[in-house]
């Protein structure tokens, strides 16, 4: 056997296209362990082809469908096997949407190749172009409404202070009222104005983590003093493609959400950082490009309503009371200037929003630390 596996391992790294797949793949022995990964799953796994070989592959590809008995029926007919839509996870952070192509070795009796294709969104990028086109166009509206309205709310706002000084106390009560919603309203009006007028980001090479920690201590000093906020960052993450500003509004927006949704008692809010290698972002054009940097932001809040959940990032959509929905299609609007992207995961006691965003180019980086 071990002549086999090593026969075997030879076959996949000195092919020169197993260094080169663009997805995860994995090479098992007649036993379902690792003996060997390329470079895109050892950024997938978060290891060292070193480190993984020999494992159990169950133990560390997890993933959400029964597949044992197929895959010992494909290894037996020596026959490829292929499962789409499931989710796979590492077991150190939330789990992607995938295919999977499992395939025996010519020659190799028992080993398989498996191999695991995060799904590059590209159906979901066509559901996404559609709601951004949708909400460009409800945007638009409502900022000319939002102009439109703002004048007559002025006007009603000082008829009712000018009436108020000729009223009785309680007449006053029902005049503060027209002033007090009519405010309301207007700065509702100037959020969406907002949204609407929000300037393109001023790429530059960006630590994240000082970002992140910018953010921390705001939220500490404010909205999130009664949250615990724990770090678990990536020492070695490299430096983003990204505007600081915008970036940290995003991030205080999140915690925000987060910080409110476990109302006055308080929770915790993981910070995580990691790398990840093969994740890509396939546009609507067909081009793609490399989001390997990830930035998750997780709570332990009641998580989102279900009947809302797939369209948080949709303007006027909020799970909460008097909410107004833009703080996160705000959110979903930056990251995707900054040709990103974000997901969120919920369920109660666990809710994760991931942003996945570009490494700076080498020649900003050197143009920038010189």
């Amino acid at each position: 056997m071990e002549d086999q596996t090593a026969l075997a391992i030879a076959d996949v790294e000195e092919a020169p296209v197993w260094a080169s797949l663009p997805v995860p793949a994995l090479l098992l022995d007649p036993n379902d362990r690792i003996v060997s990964i390329n470079p895109a799953a050892e950024g997938f796994l978060n290891t060292s082809v070193k480190s993984i070989r020999g494992q159990n592959v169950w133990e560390r590809v997890m993933i959400d469908s029964a597949l044992e008995e197929a895959f010992e029926r494909a290894r037996a007919s020596a026959s490829p096997l292929f499962v789409n839509d499931v989710d796979v996870g590492t077991g150190e952070r939330s789990p992607l949407h995938c295919n999977l192509q499992i395939a025996p070795l010519n020659d190799r009796t028992g080993f398989m190749l498996f191999l695991i294709s995060p799904r590059e969104l590209a159906g979901r990028m066509t559901q996404d172009h559609s709601v951004k086109s949708a909400a460009k166009s409800a945007i638009g509206m409502a900022e000319m409404l939002a102009h439109e309205i703002k004048n007559p709310l002025a006007g009603i706002t000082g008829a009712a202070q000018l009436l108020s000084m000729n009223l009785s106390a309680e007449d006053r009560e029902l005049t503060d009222l027209i002033v007090a919603e009519t405010r309301r309203v207007v700065k509702l009006l100037e959020q969406v104005e907002q949204f609407g007028n929000l300037r393109m980001p001023d790429l530059k090479p960006v630590n994240l983590h000082d970002v992140l920690d910018r953010a921390r201590r705001s939220a500490l000093l404010g909205f999130g003093a009664n949250m615990k906020i724990v770090e678990d960052y990536d020492p070695s993450l490299p430096m983003a493609d990204g505007d600081p500003d915008q970036l940290l509004q995003v991030v205080l927006n999140l915690l925000k959400n987060a910080a409110q949704a476990a109302g006055p008692e308080g929770g915790r809010i993981r910070l995580h950082t990691y790398f990840e290698h093969s994740f890509r972002l396939r546009r609507a054009d067909g081009q793609g490009r490399s989001l390997p940097l990830q930035i998750e932001i997780e709570d332990d809040g009641p998580g989102l309503p279900e009947d809302i959940a797939s369209d948080i990032f949709d303007p006027f959509v909020s799970g909460r009371e008097n909410g107004t929905g833009l703080g996160l299609a705000l959110v979903s609007k930056i990251i995707s200037d900054h040709e990103g992207w974000i997901s969120v995961t919920s369920v109660p006691g666990k809710t994760v929003f991931r942003i996945s965003l570009p490494r700076a180019p080498k020649e900003k980086t050197k143009k920038e630390i010189g």
